[in-house]
């Protein structure tokens, strides 16, 4: 995978690289990708212009990345970033997410991270509320004893 940067032209000085993405998180993707077989020739991107928050940077500048993936034919849209050279590493990890969706089923992480909210929210059985309900009392009984004596 190329390396992710965008380059300034500084007037006197130059041009600029500058990596938004960090070595260790562009090998973390590359090594993602290809578990997956992505390969960067099946991918077409394409920039168009942003909307919303991060000012006049994402109202005049192409920086909103529109993914596609030929394969499958799944298109993505990203514009997290202000900065193109971060929505390019956000769109290609947003993709690698979907696809190992798509193959694991059952098994991916957000398939998993579902499944317990469900079982979360999931009512109880009569059995385990019964025992619930009864621990509670007993509970109560114990904690009743510890009051004050009553002079009788």
């Amino acid at each position: 995978m190329a390396p992710i940067s965008t380059s300034l032209k500084l007037k006197g000085i130059g041009t600029i690289t500058i990596h938004p993405v960090s070595e260790q998180k562009q090998q973390g993707l590359a090594s993602l990708m290809a578990r997956l077989g992505i390969r960067e020739q099946d991918l077409e991107e394409s920039f168009v212009r942003s909307g919303g928050p991060g000012g006049q940077n994402v109202n005049k500048v192409s920086t909103c990345v529109v993914l596609r993936h030929v394969p499958t034919g799944l298109i993505l849209k990203c514009q997290r970033e202000r900065t193109q050279a971060m929505n390019r590493y956000w769109a290609r990890r947003m993709l690698a997410e979907k696809l190992e969706a798509r193959t694991l089923g059952r098994e991916s992480a957000e398939a998993q991270r579902i499944s317990k909210i469900r079982r979360q929210k999931r009512k109880r059985s009569r059995r385990a509320k019964d025992k619930m309900l009864d621990a509670k009392q007993r509970h109560g009984a114990i904690k009743k004893l510890r009051g004050r004596p009553r002079d009788e």
